[in-house]
């Protein structure tokens, strides 16, 4: 497994694979629980990835106590679907079923449905199963959009017709909230959906200093491209960097032809919101795969469907 070596607070993610001063330098801004996932396919690609995080993802004891409320039989009675934005938000689900009674699922006649997007969708194996519904899987109908977006999770649920839906977001600390959640909760009412939301984990800012590493490079590092995989993670880097008298232009400025990176247009919309222009976006949001490939193919100098 890749293993983290820090140099401020910008990380170089080294694996088995030697270095060479002739690949090009990637940045990533991803939370701790996905960085060795998007370095190592990075890395697949000849490309040496530098890790600057910027935001933490992790359940904390009180999201996961607020979620276990709506988890009881009586809870889960007047539900009929779950719908996870995030492969956080089915982690801590796993978590909080683990201190309960299983199945969580009470007796009931028609299909509970579960939706979530694109590699999420792993999560949900045969122990999450177990756990939710015990042996009897047909109680549950899984449900996963082509398109791995909230709307899509959303336009795959279909019409509501007054039917509760349990989502388990993120609260957001140190950041403006971004609207993805509360446009998702939005378009469910719209489609006839009532949204129960539940604050299951927290997205929090990693403080003044997460910029460093980006500042530290400037005196003589090159940097080749940028990812992003969130609008929090924009934010949170534009956040430190003016605490070090920065701003986004002199990031362009410093390094004029790096290219930015999207996992997404979730993540491309929110980050040309806060200023910071894409250029390049990943058409399959489904994994990192399809942003590293993106990436990859602009580097070269390749044609692309992913951009």
């Amino acid at each position: 497994m890749p293993t983290l070596t820090s140099t401020t607070t910008m990380h170089i993610l080294t694996t088995t694979t030697t270095t060479t001063t002739t690949k090009p330098t990637v940045a990533f801004t991803t939370p701790p629980n996905y960085a060795t996932r998007l370095s190592h396919l990075l890395t697949l690609k000849s490309i040496t990835p530098l890790w600057c995080p910027t935001i933490t993802t992790e359940p904390t004891p009180q999201t996961l106590s607020s979620l276990a409320l709506h988890l009881s039989p009586h809870s889960l009675s007047l539900l009929s679907a779950i719908a996870f934005p995030s492969r956080t938000a089915i982690t801590a689900f796993s978590t909080v079923s683990l201190s309960l009674t299983t199945p969580l699922l009470p007796p009931r006649e028609d299909t509970f449905i579960i939706a979530a997007l694109g590699k999420d969708v792993e999560l949900i194996d045969s122990t999450f199963l177990l756990n939710f519904c015990g042996d009897d899987n047909s109680r549950v109908n899984v449900l996963v959009p082509t398109i791995a977006t909230p709307s899509g999770l959303v336009q795959l649920l279909g019409t509501g017709r007054g039917r509760k839906v349990l989502c388990p977001v993120p609260r957001v600390v140190g950041l403006e909230e971004p609207p993805v959640v509360p446009d998702f909760l939005r378009e469910l009412e719209a489609s006839g959906w009532v949204p129960i939301r539940v604050d299951a984990y927290e997205t929090r800012w990693l403080g003044p200093t997460c910029g460093k590493g980006v500042v530290e490079l400037s005196e003589g590092g090159l940097l080749d491209a940028m990812v992003f995989t969130s609008s929090g993670e924009v934010e949170g880097l534009l956040k430190s960097l003016r605490e070090f008298g920065w701003d986004w232009e002199m990031v362009r400025r410093r390094w004029p032809h790096l290219m930015v990176a999207a996992h997404g247009p979730v993540t491309a919309a929110g980050a040309e919101r806060l200023g910071v222009n894409v250029d390049v976006v990943s058409a399959r949001s489904d994994s990192f795969q399809g942003v590293v490939d993106a990436v990859e193919a602009k580097l070269r100098g390749l044609d692309s469907s992913c951009m």
